[in-house]
C-alpha cells in the first residue's frame, strides 16, 4: 500500500516540477498528490484503528484489580 503512495507522490512531484511557475507546481502537488494520497492512507487505516481501539478496550476490561466489583479469587 505504501509503495503505491510513494510512487504516486513521485509522479506528482515530477508533474509539479514541470509546471510553468512555482506556485502552480505547489498547488498541483498539493491537490493532485498530497491531498488524495493522505486521504487514501487515512481511509485505508480506519479498520486498523478501529481494531486497535477495540483491543485496548478489551484489555482494559480484563485487567484484574480494577474497582469494578469483581472478585479476583474464586469463591469457596
Amino acid at each position: 500500500m505504501y509503495i503505491i503512495a510513494i510512487g504516486w507522490l513521485y509522479v506528482t512531484l515530477l508533474v509539479a516540477a514541470n509546471e510553468h511557475s512555482v506556485f502552480a507546481g505547489i498547488v498541483s502537488f498539493l491537490f493532485y498528490g498530497l491531498l488524495p494520497c493522505s486521504l487514501l492512507i487515512w481511509f485505508s487505516g480506519s479498520k486498523v484503528r478501529r481494531q486497535r481501539r477495540a483491543y485496548r478496550e478489551s484489555l482494559a476490561d480484563q485487567r484484574p484489580g480494577d474497582k469494578d466489583g469483581s472478585d479476583a479469587k474464586a469463591d469457596q
